[in-house]
């Protein structure tokens, strides 16, 4: 488990991240319109998964502002920005701030997404939630850079994460 905190106060995750060079997990999460989608729907597209607890609070709503501007001119590489918000939440701010260069996708079902990438915050006010995480993925499926962000409240490496590509 990883060792994060939120604010200052420790908290602790559910696992760890894939390993840089492994395969990613598979995934089954929830688009907009309720309709799935699975990691096998992106083969041949470099990923970056931008990964936080709501798209409701300030550093996620930056973080899913940022990656929409830089997607824009992404080649081959699709967005997807991962919490356990309703689709309804995530559409009505996408649509609130014009975000579509990024695909918002819910893992409220189950939370297994949460689980298998290790990233599930396990205890403290936000147990439950997705803590804050960027994994890229390159055409083959392999995790090519994560970053589990040390305090919850920061904001991720977006040149770090984006040179990975």
């Amino acid at each position: 488990m990883a060792k994060v905190t939120l604010g200052g106060n420790p908290v602790n995750t559910s696992g760890e991240l894939p390993a840089k060079g492994a395969k990613a997990p598979d995934f089954t999460l929830v688009k907009g319109d309720l309709s799935t989608a699975s990691l096998s729907d992106f083969k041949g597209s470099k990923l970056v998964l931008n990964i936080f607890p709501s798209v409701d609070t300030g550093t996620c709503a930056a973080s899913v502002r940022k990656f929409n501007e830089k997607a824009a001119g992404l080649e081959n590489t699709k967005v997807l920005c991962i919490s356990r918000d309703l689709p309804f939440a995530q559409n009505r701010f996408c649509g609130a701030e014009g975000i579509d260069n990024v695909l918002s996708l819910s893992d409220f079902k189950d939370g297994k997404f949460g689980t298998d990438y290790g990233l599930t915050i396990t205890d403290g006010p936000l147990a439950g939630l997705h803590s804050r995480v960027v994994v890229v993925v390159n055409e083959n499926g392999e995790v090519v850079y994560t970053e589990q962000v040390a305090d919850i409240k920061d904001e991720p490496n977006y040149e770090s994460a984006l040179a990975a590509l």
